[in-house]
């Protein structure tokens, strides 16, 4: 089939790449011309593990192409993909002139009936703002789908290539056999298309990534309580775990979310709720739970320095909000980084892949270190921030050589309490 994929971020490529891994003939489209031209080279402008693979391999068997030219790759397509960014507007809400846009573009350059697949994250409702703007501007016709993405960075490729689900919110028989079409491939062992009403596509997709926050909030504010009462919360995740009716994925205390997802799409909902006239108080304290998170880890710090870190040196372990990739939206160091910059402190970092993406935040305001032990050098405490698989087993020794004193402040409750203790190290999480 052919196809065109509006947008070459994250979601984009992704899609793009795995559609023509399956045979599909697609084309990417951007109109940031240095992306394009930077993809046509063969470099990728994010790190997601197996994705320059299959990007060489398919571009190598003429299935995969990167273009600015809109028109050809909408004339040429009988699927056409919104995939570009909804960015947080002032008031929580998603910005959608991207969106608006990308669809006014393809009703500009239709030639015969379509189908305009929207994966881009948008608020219930705006499939139908989506058909108005197309529907004025063509005389085609064509359907509207919401195909919301479940992608987890760092495991990208795997997730598109062997969904758990796919979500196709369709009002059109016709767009829905496509789309079954589309992904067949994916479903030889078992079919997990789950086929509803387009609004319900587009909730899904919020209602999913607000209740995963919210485990994520929820272990938080029970490891809160229990460093205030002696419990264990190590113990206790244990504990809880066993219920299969709770289970393991994201039920891991630390700094709290971050990325381009979670916190976009919880202000989106909260969003949504206001204009709707309804009140989703549990959401609105995940907010709140998730944003005191980073401030309790940075009091932590202050507490065990007395309030005074002015020129004290920190290294700081992991940039990136979660590991396997260099995405730095939303990341918990943003934060953390940014209130001991402002005490005064001094920053020695290292991240394995998201160096170039924090030299945009601070320039040269901190010290990017070559590697995780350069980062230690005359360090008065380290900071682990990110639970990159080289950080798990590191050597105590070796840190002890390189650091001026020995404190580790733990975000992601990685270590060895009493390890660390024996080796001489005062261990805070």
């Amino acid at each position: 089939m052919n196809i065109c994929v509006i947008g070459t971020g994250y979601v984009g490529l992704v899609a793009g790449t795995c559609l023509a891994d399956i045979g599909n003939k697609v084309i990417c489209t951007d109109s940031n011309t240095e992306k394009i031209n930077l993809l046509n080279k063969g470099i990728i402008p994010i790190f997601e593990p197996g994705l320059k693979e299959l990007v060489d391999l398919n571009k190598k068997e003429d299935r995969l192409a990167f273009s600015t030219d809109l028109k050809s790759a909408v004339e040429q397509s009988q699927v056409c993909f919104i995939a570009v960014g909804t960015p947080h507007a002032e008031d929580g809400s998603c910005d959608l002139s991207y969106v608006y846009n990308a669809a006014d573009e393809i009703a500009k350059y239709m030639n015969e009936y379509k189908v305009i697949v929207n994966k881009s994250t948008v608020p219930v409702g705006t499939a139908e703002k989506l058909h108005k703007i197309i529907k004025a501007n063509t005389k085609y016709n064509f359907d509207i789908v919401s195909n919301p993405e479940f992608l987890k960075q760092g495991a990208a490729v795997d997730d598109f290539l062997s969904p758990d689900r796919v979500i196709i919110g369709s009002n059109s028989l016709k767009a829905t056999e496509i789309m079954k079409e589309i992904y067949s491939p994916f479903m030889r062992l078992a079919d997990r298309i789950i086929i509803m009403d387009i609004k319900s596509a587009e909730m899904t997709k919020y209602a999913s990534n607000a209740f995963l926050a919210t485990k994520i909030s929820f272990i938080n504010e029970i490891a809160n309580l229990c460093e205030k009462t002696g419990a264990d919360i190590d113990m206790v995740r244990l504990g809880m775990i066993a219920d299969s009716r709770i289970g393991n994925r994201f039920l891991y205390p630390g700094i709290g979310y971050g990325g381009s997802c979670f916190p976009k799409d919880v202000d989106s909902l909260i969003n949504t709720a206001e204009k709707s006239g309804c009140d989703i108080s549990i959401i609105k304290a995940v907010r709140e739970t998730n944003k005191k998170q980073r401030e309790l880890f940075v009091n932590k710090i202050l507490s065990y320095f007395d309030g005074d870190i002015n020129g004290k040196t920190f290294a700081v372990w992991g940039l990136s909000f979660k590991p396997k990739t260099n995405d730095m939206r939303e990341a918990p160091s943003c934060t953390v980084i940014n209130m001991l910059l402002d005490k005064g402190a001094i920053i020695r970092a290292y991240d394995p892949k998201a160096v170039d993406s924090a030299k945009k935040i601070w320039d040269r305001k901190i010290y990017y270190a070559k590697n995780a032990y350069d980062a230690l050098i005359g360090a008065d405490a380290m900071l682990l921030l990110t639970e990159w698989n080289e950080f798990r087993y590191p050597d105590i020794d070796k840190m002890k050589s390189l650091m001026n004193s020995y404190v580790i402040f733990d975000a992601r409750y990685q270590y060895n309490c009493k390890n660390l203790e024996k080796k001489g190290f005062k261990y805070i999480r």
